[in-house]
């Protein structure tokens, strides 16, 4: 499952460092449309990727922008000092927010995926932890 950052503000907190990508994938989408990329340059996900995005990402209303058959599957991995070099995928919205109020930095990027043609794209990257807290205030 994926996790946008507006799930955690319902939990006390106010997300810091919110960064969308949607111009440079419309800009991607755009170059492939005109041929300026090939079906194998933009559909190029890794395996575990898919894997990822078939059995805990979570679905969209939104179209595949590449194959335009399936709809497009969001994945969210966290990563920070603690965690695993690969990061850790995030599956329920309760990890989300146990992340979020611990005290270590982390940063949550959000994968766009289509589990049918291998198309992938970052969605957005946000902050977790104490950067996510405006100074001055708890993180009780």
């Amino acid at each position: 499952m994926s996790f946008r950052p507006e799930s955690l503000r319902g939990a006390g907190n106010d997300v810091a460092g919110h960064v969308d990508y949607r111009l440079a994938r419309n800009s991607v989408v755009s170059e492939y449309r005109k041929g300026r990329l090939s079906r194998l340059d933009v559909c190029d996900a890794h395996p575990e990727l898919l894997r990822a995005a078939t059995n805990v990402g979570e679905e969209t209303r939104e179209d595949c922008p590449i194959c335009e058959e399936v709809k497009v599957r969001l994945v969210s991995y966290v990563f920070g000092s603690r965690l695993p070099p690969s990061g850790k995928c995030v599956t329920t919205k309760r990890e989300l927010a146990r992340l979020s109020k611990g005290a270590a930095d982390l940063s949550c990027y959000v994968v766009e995926v289509c589990p049918s043609c291998s198309w992938n794209h970052l969605a957005q990257t946000f902050a977790l932890g104490r950067t996510s807290r405006p100074a001055g205030r708890s993180g009780a």
